[in-house]
């Protein structure tokens, strides 16, 4: 890389894990390797300036880029794939089953990181949510539970269903904490008292749902787990949205005014460190 290229990556690349610590205040891991692999964009497949990206668990947890070459640094910073990565860092999951619960995790914090670092506004983000949500209503397998679509996501091309009812799981999960605590507790907490505790484990999804009970006294994490891992179809999303105080109109997310359920709504997109 040229020096001024290498600048524009570094640059790219301190912004985005800047914005990973609005969750807890820190990055989940003290020792993290990223990598970045220009390619030419005559062999991409895809006009995105990160077309691929992956995550590597090991001693130290890898994310692994590959980059437009020809890619601004606006171009990098505005893309989703780096947040949606660098949030899989945020639970010690290790690909033990349940893909769609760290897919979920990543499609959800995607979006708070973004509106977080001011790339979108509140209400972009919540349509990236309705549309995501939206996709996942076309069930190419209504036999299938999430549980058993999840390992064969690929094979069925039924990532929308699997990624977003994963992204319906923990925004439930983060509506009901705020609303159990008048806004003292969040998703962005527990995990945060996960990563205090367990950062270095080997955790199975169900591991770390039962670890997120224990910190929250409560049930709400497993019994949402079952619910949805047992589910044939994407979530009800009707009642969250009234919950939020967001309707929808063919399509298009708009705020209520004068709503209850403001505060909540424009809490979860708000940094979770205080």
């Amino acid at each position: 890389l040229s020096v001024s290229h290498r600048q524009k990556v570094l640059r790219w690349l301190d912004s985005t894990t800047e914005v990973l610590t609005s969750v807890y205040g820190r990055l989940p891991r003290s020792n993290l390797r990223i990598e970045v692999s220009p390619i030419s964009p005559i062999s991409l497949f895809s006009s995105d300036s990160i077309p691929w990206a992956r995550v590597v668990r090991g001693d130290p947890d890898r994310v692994k880029f590959y980059i437009d070459a020809m890619a601004s640094e606006e171009d990098l910073v505005n893309n989703w794939t780096s947040y949606h990565e660098l949030s899989h860092l945020l639970i010690p999951y290790r690909g033990w089953g349940d893909m769609w619960f760290s897919e979920g995790l990543a499609s959800y914090y995607q979006n708070l990181l973004q509106v977080r670092a001011g790339i979108i506004d509140e209400q972009t983000m919540w349509q990236k949510l309705h549309d995501g949500f939206d996709r996942a209503l076309d069930n190419r397998h209504p036999d299938l539970t999430l549980a058993e679509l999840s390992p064969i996501m690929r094979e069925n091309r039924s990532f929308m269903r699997v990624y977003w009812s994963g992204a319906w799981y923990f925004l439930k999960a983060d509506v009901e904490l705020r609303k159990s605590s008048d806004g003292a507790i969040s998703l962005d907490t527990v995990l945060g008292e996960l990563n205090n505790c367990c950062r270095d484990e080997t955790m199975s999804a169900e591991q770390i749902v039962n670890r997120l009970d224990s910190f929250t006294q409560s049930t709400l994490f497993s019994d949402l787990f079952s619910t949805v891992r047992a589910s044939r179809a994407m979530p009800p999303v009707e009642d969250l949205w009234s919950e939020l105080g967001i309707a929808s109109d063919g399509g298009t997310v708009r705020f209520i005014a004068d709503h209850a359920g403001t505060d909540l709504r424009t809490g979860i997109s708000e940094t979770g460190e205080q």
